[in-house]
Protein backbone atom coordinates (compact mmCIF):
# COMPACT_ATOMS: atom_id res chain seq x y z
CA UNK A 1 0.00 0.00 0.00
CA UNK A 2 2.79 2.35 0.95
CA UNK A 3 4.55 1.44 -2.26
CA UNK A 4 1.47 2.39 -4.32
CA UNK A 5 1.21 5.73 -2.52
CA UNK A 6 4.89 6.40 -3.18
CA UNK A 7 4.50 5.69 -6.88
CA UNK A 8 1.38 7.90 -7.05
CA UNK A 9 3.20 10.77 -5.33
CA UNK A 10 6.14 10.49 -7.71
CA UNK A 11 3.78 10.63 -10.71
CA UNK A 12 1.98 13.70 -9.31
CA UNK A 13 5.29 15.47 -8.75
CA UNK A 14 6.39 14.64 -12.30
CA UNK A 15 3.13 15.90 -13.77
CA UNK A 16 3.34 19.07 -11.70
CA UNK A 17 6.96 19.63 -12.84
CA UNK A 18 6.01 19.22 -16.48
CA UNK A 19 3.14 21.65 -16.07
CA UNK A 20 5.39 24.22 -14.40
CA UNK A 21 7.97 23.89 -17.20
CA UNK A 22 5.26 24.29 -19.85
CA UNK A 23 3.77 27.43 -18.36
CA UNK A 24 7.24 28.87 -17.71
CA UNK A 25 8.13 28.43 -21.39
CA UNK A 26 4.87 30.06 -22.40
CA UNK A 27 5.50 33.02 -20.11
CA UNK A 28 9.10 33.55 -21.19
CA UNK A 29 8.67 32.69 -24.89
CA UNK A 30 9.45 35.62 -27.13
CA UNK A 31 6.42 37.43 -28.56
CA UNK A 32 6.09 37.81 -32.32
CA UNK A 33 4.62 40.47 -34.59
CA UNK A 34 3.53 40.85 -38.19
CA UNK A 35 3.97 43.93 -40.42
CA UNK A 36 0.51 45.35 -41.30
CA UNK A 37 1.54 48.10 -43.78
CA UNK A 38 3.03 47.95 -47.27
CA UNK A 39 6.42 49.27 -46.12
CA UNK A 40 7.77 49.72 -42.58
CA UNK A 41 11.10 51.38 -41.72
CA UNK A 42 13.16 49.52 -39.10
CA UNK A 43 15.04 52.29 -37.30
CA UNK A 44 18.24 52.26 -35.25
CA UNK A 45 16.59 53.94 -32.22
CA UNK A 46 13.02 54.64 -31.11
CA UNK A 47 12.92 57.91 -33.02
CA UNK A 48 11.21 58.96 -36.24
CA UNK A 49 14.39 60.73 -37.37
CA UNK A 50 16.65 57.78 -36.57
CA UNK A 51 18.68 55.98 -39.24
CA UNK A 52 16.77 53.34 -41.26
CA UNK A 53 18.40 49.93 -40.87
CA UNK A 54 16.09 47.99 -43.19
CA UNK A 55 12.69 48.24 -44.88
CA UNK A 56 10.18 45.51 -44.07
CA UNK A 57 7.20 44.57 -46.21
CA UNK A 58 3.59 43.60 -45.55
CA UNK A 59 3.21 40.33 -43.56
CA UNK A 60 6.92 40.08 -42.70
CA UNK A 61 7.33 38.54 -39.21
CA UNK A 62 9.66 39.78 -36.47
CA UNK A 63 10.49 38.80 -32.88
CA UNK A 64 9.36 41.40 -30.32
CA UNK A 65 11.87 42.05 -27.52
CA UNK A 66 10.33 44.92 -25.58
CA UNK A 67 8.18 48.04 -25.78
CA UNK A 68 9.09 51.66 -24.97
CA UNK A 69 6.34 54.27 -25.27
CA UNK A 70 4.84 53.71 -28.75
CA UNK A 71 7.86 51.83 -30.14
CA UNK A 72 8.68 48.11 -30.15
CA UNK A 73 12.23 46.77 -30.14
CA UNK A 74 12.25 43.83 -32.58
CA UNK A 75 14.61 41.37 -34.22
CA UNK A 76 14.25 40.34 -37.87
CA UNK A 77 14.85 36.93 -39.40
CA UNK A 78 18.27 38.28 -40.46
CA UNK A 79 19.05 38.98 -36.75
CA UNK A 80 18.91 42.76 -37.25
CA UNK A 81 17.66 44.47 -34.10
CA UNK A 82 15.88 47.81 -34.35
CA UNK A 83 12.68 49.71 -33.58
CA UNK A 84 9.22 49.80 -35.21
CA UNK A 85 6.32 52.11 -34.38
CA UNK A 86 3.42 50.28 -32.74
CA UNK A 87 1.00 51.32 -35.53
CA UNK A 88 3.08 49.42 -38.10
CA UNK A 89 2.80 45.94 -36.55
CA UNK A 90 0.34 43.52 -34.98
CA UNK A 91 1.81 41.91 -31.84
CA UNK A 92 1.00 38.42 -30.55
CA UNK A 93 1.68 37.66 -26.88
CA UNK A 94 2.84 39.67 -23.89
CA UNK A 95 5.67 42.16 -24.25
CA UNK A 96 7.82 43.75 -21.56
CA UNK A 97 6.92 47.46 -21.36
CA UNK A 98 9.83 49.75 -20.47
CA UNK A 99 7.84 52.96 -20.88
CA UNK A 100 8.14 53.94 -17.20
CA UNK A 101 11.86 53.02 -16.90
CA UNK A 102 14.29 55.94 -16.84
CA UNK A 103 17.52 55.89 -18.88
CA UNK A 104 20.43 56.50 -16.52
CA UNK A 105 23.17 57.09 -19.09
CA UNK A 106 22.19 60.67 -20.01
CA UNK A 107 25.71 61.66 -21.00
CA UNK A 108 26.05 58.76 -23.41
CA UNK A 109 22.61 59.37 -24.94
CA UNK A 110 23.40 63.04 -25.39
CA UNK A 111 26.54 62.17 -27.32
CA UNK A 112 24.57 59.73 -29.49
CA UNK A 113 21.95 62.40 -30.20
CA UNK A 114 24.62 64.93 -31.12
CA UNK A 115 26.25 62.46 -33.51
CA UNK A 116 22.88 61.64 -34.99
CA UNK A 117 22.11 65.34 -35.49
CA UNK A 118 25.44 65.82 -37.26
CA UNK A 119 24.70 62.85 -39.56
CA UNK A 120 21.21 64.15 -40.33
CA UNK A 121 22.62 67.62 -41.01
CA UNK A 122 24.96 66.12 -43.57
CA UNK A 123 22.22 64.13 -45.26
CA UNK A 124 19.45 66.73 -45.27
CA UNK A 125 19.09 70.15 -46.88
CA UNK A 126 17.95 71.73 -50.12
CA UNK A 127 18.82 70.17 -53.46
CA UNK A 128 18.07 70.85 -57.14
CA UNK A 129 16.66 68.20 -59.50
CA UNK A 130 19.01 67.67 -62.47
CA UNK A 131 16.44 66.27 -64.91
CA UNK A 132 12.76 65.31 -65.12
CA UNK A 133 12.20 62.14 -63.09
CA UNK A 134 9.58 60.38 -60.95
CA UNK A 135 9.55 59.81 -57.22
CA UNK A 136 9.24 56.21 -56.01
CA UNK A 137 7.12 55.10 -53.07
CA UNK A 138 10.07 53.02 -51.80
CA UNK A 139 13.79 53.04 -52.74
CA UNK A 140 13.53 50.33 -55.39
CA UNK A 141 13.94 50.75 -59.17
CA UNK A 142 10.65 49.02 -60.09
CA UNK A 143 8.67 50.56 -57.21
CA UNK A 144 5.41 52.44 -57.78
CA UNK A 145 5.76 56.04 -59.04
CA UNK A 146 4.23 58.81 -56.93
CA UNK A 147 4.69 62.15 -58.70
CA UNK A 148 7.01 63.61 -61.31
CA UNK A 149 9.57 66.26 -60.34
CA UNK A 150 10.86 68.62 -62.99
CA UNK A 151 14.35 69.72 -63.90
CA UNK A 152 15.52 72.61 -61.66
CA UNK A 153 12.81 71.92 -59.03
CA UNK A 154 14.03 72.67 -55.50
CA UNK A 155 13.41 69.82 -53.04
CA UNK A 156 14.25 69.01 -49.41
CA UNK A 157 16.18 65.88 -48.41
CA UNK A 158 14.57 63.97 -45.52
CA UNK A 159 16.90 60.96 -45.24
CA UNK A 160 19.35 58.82 -47.19
CA UNK A 161 19.76 55.05 -47.66
CA UNK A 162 22.75 54.07 -49.78
CA UNK A 163 22.40 55.81 -53.15
CA UNK A 164 18.69 56.52 -52.59
CA UNK A 165 17.41 59.77 -51.07
CA UNK A 166 14.00 60.48 -49.59
CA UNK A 167 12.94 63.99 -50.63
CA UNK A 168 9.93 66.23 -50.05
CA UNK A 169 8.32 68.28 -52.79
CA UNK A 170 5.14 70.29 -52.09
CA UNK A 171 4.41 68.17 -48.96
CA UNK A 172 4.79 64.93 -50.97
CA UNK A 173 7.59 62.57 -49.94
CA UNK A 174 9.24 60.00 -52.16
CA UNK A 175 12.50 58.33 -53.12
CA UNK A 176 14.95 59.31 -55.84
CA UNK A 177 18.48 58.33 -56.86
CA UNK A 178 21.08 60.67 -55.33
CA UNK A 179 22.75 61.17 -58.73
CA UNK A 180 19.57 62.90 -59.93
CA UNK A 181 20.23 65.79 -57.52
CA UNK A 182 22.78 68.56 -57.18
CA UNK A 183 23.52 71.12 -54.49
CA UNK A 184 22.48 74.76 -54.65
CA UNK A 185 26.16 75.65 -55.10
CA UNK A 186 26.49 73.27 -58.05
CA UNK A 187 23.34 74.75 -59.62
CA UNK A 188 24.66 78.29 -59.18
CA UNK A 189 27.96 77.31 -60.81
CA UNK A 190 26.11 75.61 -63.68
CA UNK A 191 23.99 78.73 -64.22
CA UNK A 192 27.09 80.93 -64.25
CA UNK A 193 28.80 78.71 -66.83
CA UNK A 194 25.67 78.66 -69.02
CA UNK A 195 25.38 82.44 -68.77
CA UNK A 196 29.05 82.91 -69.64
CA UNK A 197 28.70 80.59 -72.64
CA UNK A 198 25.57 82.40 -73.86
CA UNK A 199 27.28 85.77 -73.50
CA UNK A 200 30.33 84.50 -75.42
CA UNK A 201 28.14 83.19 -78.24
CA UNK A 202 26.18 86.43 -78.32
CA UNK A 203 29.40 88.45 -78.45
CA UNK A 204 30.75 86.29 -81.29
CA UNK A 205 27.53 86.75 -83.28
CA UNK A 206 27.54 90.50 -82.65
CA UNK A 207 31.18 90.74 -83.78
CA UNK A 208 30.43 88.71 -86.90
CA UNK A 209 27.39 90.87 -87.61
CA UNK A 210 29.40 94.05 -87.06
CA UNK A 211 32.07 92.76 -89.42
CA UNK A 212 29.42 92.03 -92.07
CA UNK A 213 27.99 95.53 -91.66
CA UNK A 214 31.44 97.06 -92.04
CA UNK A 215 31.91 95.47 -95.44
CA UNK A 216 30.24 96.95 -98.48
CA UNK A 217 28.75 95.00 -101.35
CA UNK A 218 29.73 96.01 -104.89
CA UNK A 219 29.27 94.39 -108.28
CA UNK A 220 31.61 93.51 -111.14
CA UNK A 221 30.93 96.09 -113.85
CA UNK A 222 32.81 94.43 -116.73
CA UNK A 223 32.22 91.25 -118.72
CA UNK A 224 35.12 89.51 -116.99
CA UNK A 225 36.94 90.83 -113.92
CA UNK A 226 40.22 89.46 -112.60
CA UNK A 227 40.67 88.92 -108.86
CA UNK A 228 44.41 89.26 -108.14
CA UNK A 229 46.53 88.04 -105.24
CA UNK A 230 48.07 91.48 -104.69
CA UNK A 231 47.05 95.07 -105.53
CA UNK A 232 48.93 95.12 -108.84
CA UNK A 233 48.21 94.44 -112.50
CA UNK A 234 51.24 92.20 -112.56
CA UNK A 235 50.05 90.08 -109.61
CA UNK A 236 48.81 86.49 -109.95
CA UNK A 237 45.15 86.03 -110.96
CA UNK A 238 43.48 83.85 -108.32
CA UNK A 239 39.93 84.00 -109.76
CA UNK A 240 37.78 85.53 -112.47
CA UNK A 241 34.23 86.71 -111.96
CA UNK A 242 31.54 87.65 -114.42
CA UNK A 243 29.63 90.89 -114.77
CA UNK A 244 27.26 91.75 -111.87
CA UNK A 245 28.87 89.20 -109.52
CA UNK A 246 28.59 90.54 -105.96
CA UNK A 247 31.76 90.99 -103.90
CA UNK A 248 32.39 92.14 -100.32
CA UNK A 249 34.70 95.16 -100.27
CA UNK A 250 36.90 95.00 -97.17
CA UNK A 251 38.96 98.11 -97.94
CA UNK A 252 39.57 100.49 -100.84
CA UNK A 253 42.79 102.43 -101.38
CA UNK A 254 45.25 103.33 -104.10
CA UNK A 255 42.84 102.43 -106.91
CA UNK A 256 42.46 98.84 -105.67
CA UNK A 257 39.69 97.26 -103.62
CA UNK A 258 40.45 94.40 -101.26
CA UNK A 259 37.50 92.05 -101.70
CA UNK A 260 36.11 88.74 -100.55
CA UNK A 261 34.35 86.63 -103.15
CA UNK A 262 33.54 82.92 -103.32
CA UNK A 263 35.43 82.32 -100.10
CA UNK A 264 38.64 83.94 -101.36
CA UNK A 265 40.23 87.29 -100.59
CA UNK A 266 42.01 89.25 -103.29
CA UNK A 267 42.21 92.57 -105.10
CA UNK A 268 40.16 94.11 -107.92
CA UNK A 269 40.84 97.40 -109.68
CA UNK A 270 38.37 99.88 -108.16
CA UNK A 271 37.18 101.11 -111.57
CA UNK A 272 35.87 97.59 -112.33
CA UNK A 273 33.39 97.68 -109.43
CA UNK A 274 30.06 99.44 -109.21
CA UNK A 275 27.63 100.18 -106.37
CA UNK A 276 24.81 98.86 -108.55
CA UNK A 277 24.43 96.06 -111.06
CA UNK A 278 25.11 97.01 -114.68
CA UNK A 279 22.11 97.01 -117.00
CA UNK A 280 22.61 94.68 -119.94
CA UNK A 281 20.79 95.55 -123.20
CA UNK A 282 20.38 93.53 -126.38
CA UNK A 283 20.53 95.19 -129.84
CA UNK A 284 17.79 94.83 -132.44
CA UNK A 285 19.93 92.25 -134.23
CA UNK A 286 19.57 90.08 -131.16
CA UNK A 287 23.03 89.08 -130.07
CA UNK A 288 25.10 92.17 -129.26
CA UNK A 289 25.12 93.39 -125.64
CA UNK A 290 26.27 96.78 -124.42
CA UNK A 291 28.81 96.14 -121.64
CA UNK A 292 31.49 98.13 -119.88
CA UNK A 293 34.91 96.98 -121.10
CA UNK A 294 37.55 95.54 -118.76
CA UNK A 295 40.23 98.26 -118.78
CA UNK A 296 42.34 96.37 -116.22
CA UNK A 297 42.97 93.23 -118.28
CA UNK A 298 41.81 92.01 -121.66
CA UNK A 299 42.18 88.29 -120.87
CA UNK A 300 38.90 86.34 -121.08
CA UNK A 301 38.26 82.78 -120.03
CA UNK A 302 35.22 80.71 -119.18
CA UNK A 303 33.72 81.49 -115.76
CA UNK A 304 32.14 79.09 -113.27
CA UNK A 305 28.36 78.82 -113.16
CA UNK A 306 26.24 80.14 -110.32
CA UNK A 307 26.07 76.70 -108.72
CA UNK A 308 29.86 76.53 -108.56
CA UNK A 309 30.04 79.92 -106.85
CA UNK A 310 27.52 78.71 -104.26
CA UNK A 311 29.71 75.65 -103.63
CA UNK A 312 32.80 77.80 -103.14
CA UNK A 313 30.96 79.95 -100.62
CA UNK A 314 29.68 76.88 -98.76
CA UNK A 315 33.15 75.32 -98.54
CA UNK A 316 34.58 78.28 -96.66
CA UNK A 317 32.33 77.37 -93.71
CA UNK A 318 33.75 73.85 -93.32
CA UNK A 319 34.63 73.33 -89.66
CA UNK A 320 31.94 75.69 -88.35
CA UNK A 321 29.84 74.25 -85.50
CA UNK A 322 26.44 72.56 -85.69
CA UNK A 323 23.70 73.93 -83.45
CA UNK A 324 20.05 72.91 -83.73
CA UNK A 325 17.88 75.83 -84.81
CA UNK A 326 20.86 78.00 -85.80
CA UNK A 327 21.09 79.70 -89.18
CA UNK A 328 24.49 81.42 -89.03
CA UNK A 329 26.74 83.16 -89.12
CA UNK A 330 28.86 81.15 -86.64
CA UNK A 331 26.80 77.96 -86.25
CA UNK A 332 24.11 76.15 -88.25
CA UNK A 333 21.73 73.22 -88.44
CA UNK A 334 21.35 71.52 -91.85
CA UNK A 335 18.60 73.71 -93.32
CA UNK A 336 19.95 76.81 -91.54
CA UNK A 337 23.23 76.24 -93.40
CA UNK A 338 21.64 75.92 -96.85
CA UNK A 339 19.37 78.94 -96.18
CA UNK A 340 22.32 81.06 -95.11
CA UNK A 341 24.57 80.13 -98.05
CA UNK A 342 21.90 80.74 -100.70
CA UNK A 343 20.85 83.99 -99.03
CA UNK A 344 24.38 85.25 -99.63
CA UNK A 345 23.69 84.68 -103.34
CA UNK A 346 20.32 86.38 -103.35
CA UNK A 347 18.18 83.22 -103.14
CA UNK A 348 15.59 82.85 -100.38
CA UNK A 349 14.83 79.28 -99.24
CA UNK A 350 12.23 77.82 -96.90
CA UNK A 351 13.56 77.26 -93.37
CA UNK A 352 13.27 73.46 -92.94
CA UNK A 353 14.77 70.63 -95.01
CA UNK A 354 11.30 69.23 -95.72
CA UNK A 355 9.98 72.62 -96.84
CA UNK A 356 13.03 73.23 -99.07
CA UNK A 357 12.00 70.14 -101.04
CA UNK A 358 9.27 72.32 -102.55
CA UNK A 359 11.70 75.09 -103.58
CA UNK A 360 13.09 75.36 -107.13
CA UNK A 361 12.64 72.51 -109.61
CA UNK A 362 13.18 68.76 -109.29
CA UNK A 363 16.46 67.28 -110.57
CA UNK A 364 17.14 63.61 -111.26
CA UNK A 365 20.07 61.96 -109.50
CA UNK A 366 21.78 61.34 -112.83
CA UNK A 367 21.58 65.05 -113.70
CA UNK A 368 22.98 66.56 -110.48
CA UNK A 369 25.07 69.73 -110.76
CA UNK A 370 27.10 71.69 -108.18
CA UNK A 371 24.81 73.95 -106.20
CA UNK A 372 21.80 71.58 -106.24
CA UNK A 373 20.03 70.88 -102.95
CA UNK A 374 19.85 67.19 -101.99
CA UNK A 375 17.31 65.92 -99.44
CA UNK A 376 17.53 62.80 -97.27
CA UNK A 377 15.16 60.81 -95.08
CA UNK A 378 13.12 57.62 -94.93
CA UNK A 379 10.65 59.06 -97.50
CA UNK A 380 9.58 62.30 -99.16
CA UNK A 381 7.15 62.91 -96.31
CA UNK A 382 9.85 62.18 -93.75
CA UNK A 383 12.69 64.38 -95.06
CA UNK A 384 15.00 65.26 -92.16
CA UNK A 385 18.26 66.45 -93.73
CA UNK A 386 19.56 68.60 -96.61
CA UNK A 387 22.96 69.37 -98.11
CA UNK A 388 24.52 71.18 -101.09
CA UNK A 389 25.87 69.04 -103.94
CA UNK A 390 29.48 69.95 -104.80
CA UNK A 391 30.12 67.38 -107.56
CA UNK A 392 31.92 64.04 -107.60
CA UNK A 393 29.15 62.37 -105.59
CA UNK A 394 29.73 64.62 -102.56
CA UNK A 395 27.79 67.17 -100.49
CA UNK A 396 28.83 69.93 -98.11
CA UNK A 397 26.42 70.15 -95.19
CA UNK A 398 25.95 70.83 -91.47
CA UNK A 399 26.11 67.17 -90.43
CA UNK A 400 25.64 66.95 -86.64
CA UNK A 401 26.90 68.45 -83.32
CA UNK A 402 30.03 66.26 -83.28
CA UNK A 403 31.16 66.96 -86.88
CA UNK A 404 29.75 70.40 -87.73
CA UNK A 405 29.94 71.62 -91.34
CA UNK A 406 31.77 68.98 -93.38
CA UNK A 407 31.86 67.03 -96.67
CA UNK A 408 30.41 63.53 -97.17
CA UNK A 409 29.76 61.15 -100.06
CA UNK A 410 26.23 60.33 -101.17
CA UNK A 411 27.24 57.19 -103.03
CA UNK A 412 27.49 54.89 -100.00
CA UNK A 413 26.34 54.48 -96.41
CA UNK A 414 23.53 56.46 -94.82
CA UNK A 415 23.25 59.22 -97.41
CA UNK A 416 23.07 56.71 -100.28
CA UNK A 417 20.43 54.62 -98.50
CA UNK A 418 18.32 57.61 -97.47
CA UNK A 419 18.53 59.70 -100.68
CA UNK A 420 15.09 61.23 -101.40
CA UNK A 421 15.62 63.74 -104.21
CA UNK A 422 17.22 66.98 -105.38
CA UNK A 423 16.08 70.53 -106.22
CA UNK A 424 17.70 73.19 -108.38
CA UNK A 425 17.15 76.67 -106.95
CA UNK A 426 19.80 78.72 -108.74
Amino acid sequence: MKRKNLIRNILMIAILGIAIMFFTNVIFAASSAKIIVETANLRETADEDSKILEQLSLNDEVEVLQKTNNWYQVKTEDNITGYLREDLIEVSGDVKDNTTEEVSTNTENTAVEENKEETVAEETGKRIVKENTKLKIVPVINATDIIEVKQNDEVTIIETIGDWVCIEKDTVKGWIRSNKLMTLEEKAKQDEEAKAKAEAEKKAEEEAKAKEQQTKTKYASSTTVNVRKEASKDSEIIAQISQNTAVEVISDEGGWAKVKVNGKEGYIASNLLSDKKTEVTTSSRGSNETRKPNTENKTTTSTPGKGATVVETAKKYIGYSYKYGAAGPTSFDCSGFTSYIFKLHGVSLSRTAKAQYSNGTAVSRSNLQPGDLIMFGPSASGINHVGIYIGGGQIVHAANPSRGVTIDTINSGYYNNNYVGARRVI
